[in-house]
């Protein structure tokens, strides 16, 4: 009520003002007679026409903006008001003028014979971002700062959610790699901000490695975006990962180990390496009744299997400790993951 008083006190400034220029030409009028019998009948002329005299015949707002247009009548009767577009401006019957949409109205004033026109145009709501264009990783965020010329709150979307998600207050929030356009929209005004989220860049610490049955690595890798991988092996009967990388050598053979996040692997070749075994003896000769040890050592460390091919001639002890039985020819075998070695064991009879 306050700004609608001041805003009147204005307007009449302005009609007192030609209110006064107006008593300066009757003054003058009045010390000359002719000009006073040709103001006469100019005056009766004039009375016989109504008239309605506005504060502003146009008028530029924001949307959301309101003011008041204060009409001045020959009749000293209040006017009509009426928007040629209520969607864009709206009136009331004091003659508020409240801007809704960007666009065009004319605000009619009327009186019984007479009315009057103002052209009320509604600006564009400015929307201003502080960026348009951002790169992202799987998993970072950005905030999207908006400032709007009304000051009026804007509201975000975003087309691509699985790409990149979007809060009410403009948080974004990359999801996995490819495009997304975030909109931001006020007062029917729109704006967008592109967004990428880019593939990760994966390095392991190793791509090729060599293992024996039972012995373990730790696959460590680097990510750009500071997220976790998945892993995965294409045998697991050969080689076995756990979801830190730890992977775990079961026999001999080839295994592929891969790291997987976004789209994006790296992998690791693992090779299961058979083992080398040597016997402290290839061939020997016993009598019955003698016992000795058949040592093996493996290359992996691993303990080996024995086995024996004939147990009436001989008896074998899982320490590779022989006892000899009877007259004969025996094998002593000894096995490691796909390696296996023998030795020939020959018994004798005793000497007499």
């Amino acid at each position: 009520m306050k700004s609608y008083i001041k805003t009147v006190s204005n307007h009449y400034k302005h009609f007192f003002t030609r209110c006064m220029v107006g008593i300066l030409l009757f003054l003058m009028i009045g010390l000359n007679p002719i000009l006073q019998l040709e103001a006469k009948a100019s005056i009766g002329k004039l009375t016989t026409y109504p008239f309605v005299l506005l504060t502003n015949y146009e008028k530029t707002l924001a949307i959301g903006d309101s003011f008041y247009l204060v009409a001045f009548t020959s009749n000293g009767k209040s006017p009509t008001y009426k928007s040629s577009n209520g969607k864009v401006a709206s009136v009331n019957t004091y003659g508020k003028i409240l801007a809704k949409k960007a666009g065009t109205a004319i605000i009619t004033v009327k009186i019984k014979g007479a009315e009057a026109t103002c052209l009320i145009t509604v600006d564009k709501t400015k929307i201003t971002l502080n960026e348009s264009t951002i790169s992202l990783e799987h998993g970072e965020t950005f905030q999207l700062k908006t400032s709007t010329s009304t000051g009026s709150m804007p509201i975000y979307k975003t087309n691509r959610k699985s790409i990149a998600a979007v809060d009410e207050t403009g948080l974004i929030t990359a999801k996995k790699p490819g495009e997304a356009t975030i909109t931001i929209s006020a007062d029917g005004t729109k704006v967008t901000c592109k967004v990428r989220v880019k593939k990760p860049k994966i390095t392991l610490n190793e791509t090729k490695i060599s293992l024996y049955r039972g012995e373990t690595f730790q696959l460590k890798a680097s990510i750009s975006s500071n997220l976790l991988p998945k892993w995965k092996t294409n045998r697991k009967s050969i080689a076995i990962v756990d979801d830190s990388g730890l992977i775990t050598a079961k026999k001999h053979g080839n295994a592929t180990i891969t790291a997987t996040l976004d789209g994006v692997a790296k992998t690791c070749e693992v090779t299961v390496l058979s083992p080398t075994i040597t016997l402290s003896s290839n061939s020997l000769t016993l009598q019955v009744g003698q016992t000795t040890t058949l040592y093996a050592t493996v290359s992996s460390g691993n303990t080996p299997t024995w086995s024996c091919s004939n147990n009436t001639v001989i008896d074998l002890t899982s320490d590779g400790t022989i006892t000899a039985k009877k007259k004969g020819t025996a094998y002593v075998y000894v096995k490691e993951d796909g390696t296996k070695v023998k030795c020939k064991i020959i018994v004798i009879d005793k000497e007499n």
